[in-house]
């Protein structure tokens, strides 16, 4: 029988869940700042950039806790990038028409 360390697991969720929070937090940010500016481009390409590497930092610390953490990881941050899906693609409210 596998033995798996529920509370690590559990950890690498919680951490996976917030790193999803962060990373598509600074999605977000960066694309409202970058819609702002006259030339995007390098707006859009350090906000990847960062969020990448700040990505793949906590990747690889959780990686160094163990598999059950980093299995944890994964699916935390899956679920968590799955509800933020869900409540940014929630239809908008009906707006009537607005020309004349």
């Amino acid at each position: 029988m596998i033995d798996a360390d529920w509370s690590l697991i559990g950890l690498g969720a919680l951490a996976g869940a917030l790193a999803s929070a962060l990373f598509f937090a600074g999605l977000a940010w960066g694309m409202r700042m970058a819609l702002r500016r006259r030339h995007p481009t390098p707006v859009l390409l350090l906000s990847a950039a960062l969020r990448m590497a700040a990505l793949m930092a906590a990747g690889l610390w959780v990686a160094g806790q163990g598999t059950g953490m980093l299995a944890g990881f994964a699916l935390g941050f899956l679920a968590a990038r799955l509800g933020i899906l869900l409540i940014a693609r929630r239809p908008g409210r009906a707006e009537g028409a607005t020309w004349n």
